[in-house]
């Protein structure tokens, strides 16, 4: 009965074929942890430019647009196309992957004792609609000493992360004193509100 009941929930997505645009293992994770089928796709260097005057959510929103732009060619009828991009926000800058380990200890060193806010821009694309949604979510970090941040850029290389961090690894085990909203959307999709968005698309 309980899977009936789920298969009527996700029953309209059954005529897509669900792509997930990305190359982030957690992503990949967690909607599989939604129990629907898709598949993933990922094209080399796409651009990831912005107008300078987005703030906030703002960004995330319209890459995840950029993004779903990049792979319309490839997609049919049938497609339905699941593109994100995450960024972590702190007094009105934006931190996004880093470069080194050198930039990863930087970031890591002003989040430190700070709240910063994460945005995850989503975009639902098919060939007759597309809706995007942004996230938010407010991340307090305790004041970590400079071993710690050098210990774990250092064992676990955080330069696939925006923020230079990923909150279910170690440094989110010592150094996140609290999380208001979402903690999937922290990781890279907010997962209750895309599951929502999913039944109403």
């Amino acid at each position: 009965m309980v899977n009936n009941m789920m298969h009527n929930t996700l029953q309209n997505l059954g005529h897509y074929r669900i792509l997930l645009a990305s190359n982030s293992p957690r992503r990949r994770e967690l909607l599989a942890g939604l129990g629907i089928e898709y598949e993933t796709v990922s094209l080399p260097d796409i651009d990831e430019s912005y107008p300078s005057g987005l703030k906030g959510g703002e960004i995330p929103a319209y890459i995840s647009k950029k993004k779903a732009e990049s792979y319309k060619s490839m997609m049919t009828e049938e497609t339905l196309l699941i593109t994100a991009d995450t960024i972590v926000w702190l007094d009105g800058k934006v931190y996004g992957k880093p470069s080194d380990e050198k930039e990863a200890e930087e970031m890591l060193r002003q989040l430190s004792g700070n709240t910063h806010t994460v945005y995850t821009g989503v975009t639902l694309t098919t060939r007759e609609k597309e809706r995007t949604f942004t996230v938010a979510t407010d991340v307090k970090f305790a004041e970590l000493s400079p071993e710690e941040i050098e210990y774990y850029v250092r064992k676990y290389s955080p330069l696939d992360k925006a923020g230079a961090y990923g909150v279910q690894e170690w440094i989110g085990y010592i150094g996140v004193e609290s999380i208001n909203g979402s903690y999937y959307n922290v990781m890279g999709l907010p997962m209750q509100r895309l599951y929502r968005e999913l039944l109403k698309f």
